[in-house]
């Protein structure tokens, strides 16, 4: 059986950029463009409405430009109006060639707002498709508030399709633009629709107020449309529209009877373009293109991909241009441990492979993840306890107040014998430390000198990065370092010390 194409056509540009907040400037627009077409290769862009404003018709008249001498401009369309030319002469100025025109989809629609008839809004349409045509645009008709007009007015819907079908118009496109369609809906409309227009184009244009959007655009296609229009991260008004990456994934996966031009290895490069272009930030857990949704968490998925690949599924991240990750926490067990090292051509015995679990799971109770940039220190860290452990730092209370000197209390034992003391300093380490030296004194022992305290954080970590402190220390007979590593750049430099207060009592 032959396999039934599908348009895709991308309008982050037109319907994404009512997105609350975000207004692409023109360069911003050029360059998103010209990523859509040459590298997700999608079939057509909406990038502006008509009449907007100045920037918009210079981002307009950018893209066209480029378009042109790209043979790319019957991909571009705008959004005009039912204006008596006016919308028409602004994209010829602009250099657009393609108009969708703005319609009324639904009788309540047309009678609130317009306060029309349906045959004076069909003369005014059709004198608009006249006009642009005699100047060479061609027009595709948006039916504003279909859904509500199919489920309302379902005889003032079909009655403008018959008028439509003596047009010379492309494409009719049909908006769900309240996103209120449930899937059966959205199936049993476009179907409706299909067999009593079968050689007639027919776009459907989803919005996802109750997360929808995605699974009414599969049923539209499943009922017979013959394009969707779909934004990147799935931006738009309120809920925004169907998300481009999901709905390309679910058709090339589910609807072996359909076919697609785009590319979905440029879809997480496209994605995270538009995030820094617009400022939203794509969820972690977004499906497809979202920083989470390729990292096993858990334990025992890790050991289960390494045995037969039993949890993965066709979501395969490098489709997509991603890799599979596994995340380092108090979730993780040896085998989410092995595959970061085997990424960094790292080997660990089994008992110090034990040893550094452990540590990544007390982390990870202080700290949603680890970072594989982290896994070095982490190491370092847990090997570098080369000694018997003769102290023990129990507990702390480190305090910091507005116009009070820094203070800690500290609980300690030395060699089976537990001290509390407590201290003030310039800070809250150096209250730590006088807290120590008076213990130190009651067991007549001098702590070495702190000669280098740094602090640095893991290339690559992210913004809860741990803190690595590297102490340097000199005593009577030798200068030596200790690492300390935490979420927490204080109890890293205590870590540090404890280690220290080991080294010296061994």
């Amino acid at each position: 059986m032959s396999k039934k194409y599908i348009e895709i056509m991308d309008t982050t540009l037109r319907d994404g950029e009512q997105t609350s907040g975000v207004s692409f400037s023109a360069s911003e627009k050029l360059t998103i463009a010209k990523l859509l077409l040459e590298e997700l290769k999608v079939d057509r862009i909406e990038i502006a409405s008509a009449r907007v404003s100045e920037g918009e018709f210079q981002a307009v008249k950018n893209i066209t430009n480029w378009a042109n001498e790209n043979n790319y401009l019957s991909k571009v369309e705008v959004l005009t109006f039912v204006d008596k030319g006016v919308s028409v002469d602004w994209m010829i100025e602009a250099g657009a060639k393609v108009q969708n025109l703005l319609t009324k989809g639904s009788l309540n629609h047309l009678t609130y707002q317009l306060k029309k008839t349906p045959n004076q809004h069909f003369a005014d349409i059709k004198e608009n498709i006249v006009l642009a045509d005699s100047k060479g645009i061609e027009t595709n008709i948006y039916l504003e508030d279909w859904s509500n007009g199919m489920r309302n007015s379902k005889d003032y819907v079909f009655d403008f399709l018959e008028f439509l079908a003596s047009q010379p118009v492309k494409r009719i496109m049909l908006p769900d633009t309240l996103g209120v369609l449930t899937p059966s809906e959205s199936f049993e409309f476009i179907k409706e629709i299909k067999d009593k227009y079968p050689n007639t184009h027919f776009d459907f244009h989803t919005h996802n107020d109750y997360d929808l959007g995605v699974s009414n655009a599969i049923e539209g296609i499943k009922a017979g449309a013959d394009g969707l229009h779909l934004t990147i991260n799935g931006m738009g008004e309120r809920a925004g529209n169907a998300p481009m990456a999901s709905t390309i994934a679910v058709i090339n996966d589910y609807l072996p009877h359909v076919s697609i031009k785009a590319n979905e290895k440029a879809l997480y490069t496209v994605s995270k373009l538009v995030e820094n272009f617009s400022g939203i930030l794509i969820p972690a857990n977004k499906p497809i293109v979202g920083a989470n949704v390729f990292t096993q968490t858990a334990g025992i998925h890790a050991d289960g991909d390494n045995k037969n690949n039993l949890y993965f599924s066709d979501l395969m991240p490098e489709r997509f241009g991603r890799k599979r990750q596994y995340a380092l926490g108090k979730s993780s067990g040896k085998a989410n441990i092995q595959k970061n090292l085997q990424e960094l051509g790292l080997q660990l015995n089994d008992d110090d492979l034990k040893k550094v679990t452990q540590r990544i799971i007390e982390l990870g109770d202080k700290k949603q993840v680890v970072t594989k940039e982290d896994l070095p220190y982490i190491i370092s860290d847990v090997l570098d306890r080369t000694y018997e452990e003769k102290v023990t730092v129990n507990n702390y209370v480190l305090t910091h107040s507005k116009g009070l000197k820094p203070s800690t209390t500290v609980s300690i034992t030395i060699e089976g014998e537990t001290f509390e003391e407590h201290a003030q300093g310039d800070g809250q380490f150096d209250a730590f430390m006088n807290a120590l030296r008076r213990i130190f004194k009651l067991k007549k022992m001098i702590l070495p000198a702190l000669i280098d305290y740094a602090v640095r954080i893991p290339p690559g970590s992210n913004s809860d990065a741990l803190c690595e402190t590297i102490i340097t220390w000199k005593s009577d007979v030798k200068e030596f370092k200790t690492r300390g590593l935490d979420s927490d750049q204080t109890v890293s430099a205590i870590i540090a010390t404890e280690k220290m207060l080991n080294i010296i009592t061994n």
